[in-house]
């Protein structure tokens, strides 16, 4: 019934998406108006993301039932949005009646696969953990085709796609997953970890992976300061995230504000976990500097009630913070592009780990025989890897396959700005914000 409630709802007020290159100088405008539902400005950033365009800037509105965004997009080198594909794309995936009628969907324009067999693991941190699991897999005749992982506070997650490596197809015996299992889980368990360790095999496709990431690395409670997670952490508060919570008491929303380093996908991550914390953004502003981000939501619970309690302010402050940080490498960038073959991650991680490089994230994938991962690396110890160490690796790997690409931990502290609140100058009289009342800051 609600799904006929919703596509009557929608045959009445169908939605537009319109894309012009014109009102703007330096970007191209995406304007999205619909009906609303929980999770739909997920949704739609998720299809710009997967796209590989970067969203500037970002005005946000869906109150009284209509879901109304404007978004400022570009691609990657910087410039607008011209081709027509992608443009016809973005407008018949977010005006078809599967995208807005069906229900929050973890994947959007991803058809499931039956092509490999989709493994999610989780477990804590520590070196040479990547290349225990590629030795294990190898051993047991699983060829990885694509795969994440990140790390985060002594905790790593991973979703990894594999297929048989004689068939090039998905993994189906029983037994044999089974043993895939068990043997995961034992190397996940190391010597601390045996309660939490976790190796599941999902359905594949069903699950944006970046957005199951998230999912996996929430669960496991990352976000919580550990004393091991504490060892490793960046105390440069100045690098970190900055995240504010207020009550707009006139509205009846909690005011969340957000200052960070800016980066590609930093609005989907965010708003991947404000969704999974099942928080409504009925308000909200973005908008990049040539540094750092600013992002400013007015949310309630989707219960309608806004954040009432100290302890779910810290929780939710604390959830933003590690979203932003998931995904942020403070590492050395390193490109591997050749021949694909059966064992080829599990040589490369290996000699990362004898030469003392500990993987902090990485995304590999594989397409028409050419494997092409990135893998971002510091020593043991947290620290930048030394020249010479790069060298040798490049070496023993081969020059004109592995490429360093950039440091990361190099890169400049952005400039500190006056945080304002301007997203409502207009729409609210002045006096709303003398009742903005600055609960906590986190940093």
């Amino acid at each position: 019934m609600d799904d006929e409630y919703a596509k009557f709802i929608r045959r009445m007020n169908p939605p537009r998406v319109t894309i012009e290159n014109n009102s703007c100088v330096d970007a191209t405008i995406i304007q999205v108006d619909s009906v609303n539902k929980h999770g739909i400005l997920l949704e739609v950033v998720q299809v710009l993301t997967d796209l590989d365009l970067v969203i500037t800037k970002a005005y946000i509105s869906s109150d009284g039932g209509w879901f109304m965004d404007v978004f400022h997009v570009i691609d990657r080198d910087g410039y607008k949005i011209t081709d027509q594909e992608v443009i016809r794309y973005i407008q018949e995936t977010l005006e078809s009646d599967t995208f807005f009628v069906s229900p929050i969907r973890g994947s959007v324009g991803l058809m499931p696969s039956q092509n490999h067999t989709a493994i999610e693991l989780a477990g804590m941190d520590r070196p040479g953990l990547l290349s225990e699991v590629c030795a294990v897999l190898t051993d047991l005749h699983c060829n990885v085709v694509n795969a994440e992982i990140w790390t985060h506070n002594a905790r790593a997650a991973a979703v990894v796609h594999v297929t048989d490596d004689s068939t090039g197809c998905a993994i189906e015996d029983p037994k044999r997953l089974l043993t895939i299992k068990e043997l995961l889980r034992n190397v996940l368990k190391g010597s601390s970890d045996l309660k939490t360790a976790k190796m599941t095999l999902s359905t594949p496709g069903v699950t944006h992976r970046e957005r199951r990431l998230h999912q996996i690395m929430f669960a496991d409670r990352d976000y919580e300061i550990t004393e091991s997670s504490r060892d490793g952490k960046n105390d440069d508060k100045s690098s970190r995230p900055h995240v504010t919570i207020g009550n707009c008491i006139e509205k009846d929303y909690t005011v969340i504000t957000m200052r960070s380093k800016d980066r590609p996908k930093l609005l989907f991550d965010t708003l991947c976990t404000l969704t999974d914390m099942q928080y409504v953004v009925f308000h909200g502003v973005v908008h990049t500097g040539r540094l750092e981000a600013y992002q400013e939501y007015y949310i309630r619970h989707v219960d309608g009630i806004p954040i009432s309690s100290e302890a779910e302010r810290v929780r939710v402050m604390q959830c933003l913070e590690a979203a932003i940080e998931r995904r942020t490498s403070e590492a050395l960038e390193l490109q591997l592009l050749t021949e694909d073959r059966v064992g080829l991650l599990s040589d490369i991680t290996r000699i990362f780990r004898e030469n003392s490089l500990c993987i902090k994230r990485a995304e590999i994938s594989t397409k028409s025989g050419k494997a092409k991962d990135t893998f971002y690396v510091t020593d043991v110890t947290g620290n930048p890897v030394e020249p010479k160490m790069i060298d040798s690796i490049r070496r023993q790997i081969g020059q004109a396959a592995l490429h360093v690409r950039q440091n990361t931990s190099n890169s400049p502290t952005p400039p500190q700005e006056k945080t304002i609140s301007f997203l409502f100058g207009n729409l609210f009289k002045a006096r709303t914000f003398h009742n903005l009342k600055l609960i906590r800051s986190y940093s």
